[in-house]
């Protein structure tokens, strides 16, 4: 005989609200460790944005058309010991602004 039909109703009524909510329970645990293993991966900055957010801190930007090539690479390689720049962005930096640097006069 199952001991279940030996409790009054109410406390047959207290052990199924409990079961429900350990179930619940279970099931937000389960989709929060879910949505923290598919959180969005972070982007990935561009030139054009980390030299706005890096060289703007000091100093007001400077048009990319305002230097040439090799004076921007000669300028980067100065700025970004200057500005202690991880050497990955300041590779991005300068790829937008030789991307984009004016022509030798």
């Amino acid at each position: 005989m199952n001991r279940f039909h030996l409790l009054t109703p109410r406390r047959r009524t207290s052990l199924a609200v409990a079961a429900v909510a350990a179930a619940l329970v279970g099931a937000v645990a389960v989709t929060i460790a879910r949505a923290a293993d598919t959180a969005p991966a972070k982007k990935k900055l561009t030139g054009a944005e980390l030299y706005a957010i890096n060289c703007n801190r000091c100093h007001s930007e400077r048009y990319p058309t305002e230097r040439t090539k090799d004076e921007w690479k000669t300028i980067m390689t100065h700025m970004r010991v200057r500005a202690n720049l991880p050497a990955a962005q300041a590779k991005e930096i300068l790829k937008y602004l030789q991307e984009n640097a004016g022509s030798n006069p």
